[in-house]
């Protein structure tokens, strides 16, 4: 058992380090982590676009090369993050980098030790895109741009880059998920500029198919121009920006106005260390998850400016249909810049969050469009994906028992609080409660049969298959408990799972044996303590785990737990600090 001064000091340490993160405005900005990826990406889109356009960014070029020398793992490769193990994925682009801007000589040593670490995958140019393709299997979405990339550096023939069908962006944005596309929704610039670079580089031998894609080359430039936010920064994130950017100077087309916005973009995001991260931030996503704790904590009501930060929110909710997804208004997106795409799980963290702020419901037309847009977006299987309904071939498409889980926990308060003439969306009866219905039906469905359950935007590098099954597991069982259900069956079964994974030192990781961290122990802690007799013990040991690392200043080393597209880790450095928030200020209570 922790003692009560401990837990106190613990919990009173990492509110203080969650307040000081603060801004002026009230709401929270965060920090994502550098990204080996991002950087080399961006380096080439900069040297691509001041070859062909006489404009030459070389300082930032020569910035970024650097920080990929200084930063290249022990074993010769690249990872995501400076935490993150050696892929093929950013070694591959790294190296490319240093060829397509004429460094390979200058970093001769680097390149070779990477060579040598990439010999696992394959020795020829072949092999290494076929290991590049069975990386991402039928999505294309992140395989095309990499090798791309390395055919634009001269490391692989175009005969290895798949072609991609950007004449299909010129159709009516409502039949993409009936044309079984290789890409995911969110990916349309790169369907376009990345293919439109493919198309450039290895016109398709069946003429037909080559007279539509020339006559569709200008349609889906305009297309590619009306969805291209006032930033610069497609979704605000440099790997899908650059890959635009190199491919449309790939093209001849450095000059067009999306390329110049986007440049704009990049030299605005690079970090002082020549750096640039994997996006510009998740400020609507920390902000949420940051009240959504201090709620948790009983500590939100003694806070200032709470007129401010909810006004601040609700200000981010989208009152207009988005060009690029087409989603309808009413949605939130994980960040306050012009980037950002509505989402299921961003939407939920707000609409949880508004209902902490104000219990008035003072704001009830902004709770009533958000929760209309989730009901809107649950799929036919009764999960909740995250940008679009019907999208289900690809991965990051799918439903996903996290996301649904806090979708759920987004309208509880509307099915435990339920008014009869409040909702008439459903012609059975009340939206929320066949909403619910259907998103528990598909939770019980999609629980693994051992008991767990697997989160879709989050992993674990230590796990087998880089799953994360503590995340997504604690995720889901946080609605069972809004519900009053954690003695249902399935949650029993997740809360037996969640105790056999925990480590000999208290803490959890991934799964058993990962190494423990602040993040997934925390989030498995909070859950816990309201599971009853059977996980008291566990409990107890998990928070005395998180007690001792906040005494040892574990809150501010984050681990890499986050996936953005195409499996691309980051770390937010607010993560262990609003997690731990929440469970140490639940035990607190």
């Amino acid at each position: 058992m922790v003692s009560p001064a401990r837990l106190e000091a613990a919990y009173q340490t990492a509110l203080a380090a969650l307040l000081a993160e603060r801004t002026a405005q009230g709401h929270w900005v965060g920090e994502l982590s550098t990204s080996a990826l991002s950087t080399a990406t961006a380096v080439m889109a900069l040297h691509l676009v001041g070859k062909h356009s006489g404009d030459p960014h070389n300082r930032l070029v020569a910035g970024g090369l650097r920080w990929l020398a200084e930063h290249q793992n022990a074993d010769g490769g690249w990872g995501d993050t400076v935490k993150s193990f050696s892929n093929i994925s950013t070694s591959m682009l790294c190296r490319a980098a240093f060829y397509l801007t004429g460094s390979a000589k200058p970093q001769a040593e680097a390149i070779q030790r990477c060579e040598t670490w990439l010999e696992r995958y394959g020795k020829t140019p072949s092999e290494l895109a076929e290991a590049m393709r069975a990386r991402y299997g039928k999505d294309r979405t992140f395989a095309v741009p990499i090798l791309t990339t390395c055919a634009l550096a001269g490391l692989v023939s175009w005969d290895e880059v798949q072609p991609l069908p950007f004449e299909l962006a010129c159709l009516p944005q409502w039949c993409f998920r009936f044309l079984r596309l290789h890409v995911v929704s969110y990916a349309l610039p790169a369907l376009i500029a990345v293919g439109q670079a493919v198309y450039h580089h290895r016109p398709p031998r069946n003429p037909i198919t080559r007279l539509v894609r020339a006559l569709s080359r200008q349609r889906s430039l305009r297309v590619l121009e009306r969805i291209q936010p006032s930033s610069g920064g497609f979704l605000e994130a440099t790997p899908l920006t650059s890959f635009v950017t190199l491919s449309l100077a790939a093209c001849g087309l450095a000059d067009h106005p999306v390329a110049r916005d986007a440049v704009r973009f990049l030299v605005n995001s690079v970090r002082p260390d020549g750096s640039w991260p994997i996006d510009t931030n998740l400020a609507t996503w920390v902000t949420t998850l940051s009240i959504n704790a201090l709620a948790a904590a009983g500590a939100l009501q003694s806070l200032d400016r709470l007129d401010a930060v909810r006004d601040w929110l609700l200000r981010q909710q989208h009152q207009r249909r988005h060009p690029y997804t087409r989603a309808a208004p009413g949605g939130w997106a994980w960040t306050d810049l012009p980037g950002g795409v509505p989402d299921g799980d961003d939407t939920s963290g707000a609409l949880l969050a508004l209902q902490a702020l104000d219990p008035a419901a003072r704001h009830e037309r902004a709770l009533r469009a958000g929760q209309e847009w989730l009901f809107r977006l649950q799929n036919g299987d009764g999960g909740v994906p995250t940008f679009c309904f019907g999208w289900g071939r690809l991965p990051f498409d799918r439903s996903g028992p996290d996301l649904t889980a806090h979708a759920l926990r987004a309208v509880a308060s509307d099915v435990l609080g339920w008014k009869p003439t409040f909702w008439t969306f459903d012609p059975d009866g009340p939206w929320a409660i066949q909403f619910t219905s259907d998103g528990f039906r598909y939770l019980r469905k999609c629980q693994l049969s051992d008991g767990a359950w697997l989160p879709l935007w989050f992993g674990n590098q230590h796990t087998e298959n880089e799953i994360n099954p503590v995340y997504g597991t604690a995720r889901v069982l946080a609605a069972f408990r809004d519900f009053g259900g954690l003695g249902d069956r399935y949650a029993q079964r997740g809360i037996a799972w969640l105790l056999a994974n925990q480590n000999q030192d208290g803490g959890w990781g991934g799964c058993l044996g990962t190494p423990s961290s602040m993040e997934e122990t925390a989030l498995a802690v909070e859950v816990l303590l309201d599971a009853g007799p059977t996980a008291h013990d566990a409990a107890q040991r998990g928070l005395a785990w998180l007690v001792e690392r906040v005494e040892q200043g574990g809150l501010y080393d984050p681990s890499p737990i986050g996936f953005y597209f195409a499996k691309l880790w980051y770390f937010e450095k607010l993560y262990p600090i609003i997690f731990s928030v929440a469970a140490l200020g639940r035990a607190r209570r």
